[in-house]
C-alpha cells in the first residue's frame, strides 16, 4: 500500500500529532529545493528550526527510477551514527517515523552556502575539500573498527537501486568496449564490506559555513561497503565541474581541490587510498552523461569532452594517477 506523502498543507498537523510542536502552535513551512528523491520541507516554530524529509517511491529524473522508501530509515540511523563521530559536521536527528518513511533533522544555520553552487560560481575553496577528506577519513577508519555498526548497515538492494544500476550497469550496453572494466569495478564494490559508506558524498549534499566548516547531508544510501565509492563519487563530480569551466585557472583550482581532498583523507587513513579510485571516479563521471542521473549544467560540447575523457581513463591498462585524471599542476 502506498504511503501518503505529506506537503506544506498537511505537515504541521502531522508534526503536532507527533508532539514535535504543540497543538495550535504557529509553525512556518517552506518548500526546500533539491527534492529529487524526497519531500523536503523546512518547518520552524516554538524555537525549533527543522527540516522534514519523506522518501519518494520514485525519483524525479528523466528515466524511470524506482527505489524503496525504507531508505529514509537507513538515513535516520546513519545520521545518528555519524553525528556521534563528527557532531559538528552532521545534523542532529529529531524524529523518525518508520510508518511514513520520514525523518526530521535540525536545519543548518543561517548563512550557509551549498558547495556545488559555490563551485559552479567559481568560489572554489580548497579548505572545504581538506575538511571533507578529514571527515570521510574519520568515518571510514572508525566505522571499520565497529563490527556492530557494520552488521547493522549490511545492505545490497538500496545500493544496487541507487548506485550500482544507475552509475555502473546502465553504462555497459552503451559502452560495450568498457563492459569488462565496469563489471570488474562492480565486483570490487560488492566484494568489500569494510566500512560505513555514505554513498552520496557529492558537492550538492555539502553545506559550507562562513568559517568554511563543512556540513554533510543526505545519508539515505549509507551502507556497509567499499570506502572507495565515496572517494570516487565526489571526485567524479569534481571532474564534471572541471568540464564546466573554460578558464584554465578555475580548472587548476578544482584539480587542487581533488589533491587536497585525497591527501587529507589519506592522512587520517594512515595509508594510500586504493589505486582503483580513479577508475571508479571516471565511471561516475561517465554516468553523468550516459547513465540515469544526468548532469544538468554541462553543454553538449562539455558533455562530449567529459565522455571522451572518462572513456580514455577507463580504457587504460592500469588505473591512472590522480594527477593524470585532473591534470594537477
Amino acid at each position: 500500500m502506498a504511503v501518503e506523502l505529506l506537503n506544506e498543507s498537511t505537515v504541521v498537523e502531522y508534526l503536532q500529532s507527533r508532539k514535535i510542536f504543540s497543538a495550535g502552535a504557529q509553525v512556518d513551512v517552506e518548500v526546500l529545493g533539491g527534492g529529487v528523491s524526497n519531500v523536503v520541507l523546512a518547518v520552524s516554530g516554538e524555537g525549533k528550526n527543522l527540516v522534514f524529509k519523506q522518501a519518494l517511491p520514485e525519483l524525479k529524473v528523466a528515466s524511470k527510477w524506482s527505489v524503496e522508501q525504507r531508505r529514509a530509515l537507513v538515513e535516520a540511523r546513519a545520521i545518528e551514527v555519524l553525528h556521534e563521530l563528527t557532531p559538528l559536521h552532521v545534523p542532529t536527528l529529531y524524529d523518525v517515523d518508520p510508518e511514513r518513511f520520514s525523518l526530521l533533522i535540525e536545519r543548518a544555520p543561517q548563512g550557509v552556502t551549498n558547495w556545488k553552487e559555490d563551485l559552479l560560481a567559481g568560489n572554489i575553496r580548497h579548505e572545504v575539500a581538506q575538511d571533507l577528506g578529514r571527515i570521510l577519513g574519520i568515518w571510514h577508519t572508525q566505522t571499520s573498527q565497529l563490527p556492530e555498526i557494520l552488521n547493522e548497515f549490511i545492505e545490497d538492494s538500496l545500493f544496487e537501486q541507487l548506485r550500482i544500476t544507475p552509475f555502473y550497469r546502465s553504462l555497459i550496453e552503451k559502452h560495450l568496449a568498457l563492459a569488462e572494466r565496469i563489471k570488474g569495478l562492480i565486483d570490487e564494490l560488492e566484494s568489500d564490506k569494510s566500512a560505513l559508506v555514505h554513498g552520496d558524498f557529492s558537492p550538492k549534499n555539502i553545506l559550507v559555513e562562513d568559517d568554511r566548516k563543512a556540513i554533510v547531508l543526505d545519508f539515505e544510501v549509507a551502507h556497509t561497503g567499499n570506502p572507495v565509492f565515496d572517494l570516487a563519487f565526489i571526485l567524479g563530480h569534481l571532474m564534471c565541474k572541471q568540464e564546466f569551466f573554460t578558464d584554465p585557472q578555475q580548472k587548476s583550482s578544482l584539480a587542487v581541490c581533488a589533491k587536497e581532498f585525497i591527501e587529507s583523507y589519506e592522512s587520517v587513513l594512515g595509508r594510500k587510498a586504493p589505486h582503483t579510485f580513479t577508475w571508479h571516479a571516471a565511471t561516475i563521471a561517465l554516468a553523468r552523461v550516459d547513465g540515469v542521473s544526468l548532469v544538468h549544467y554541462l553543454n553538449t560540447q562539455a558533455q562530449e569532452s567529459l565522455r571522451n575523457r572518462a572513456i580514455s581513463l577507463l580504457s587504460r591498462a592500469t588505473p591512472p594517477t590522480l594527477s593524470e585524471v585532473f591534470l594537477i599542476p
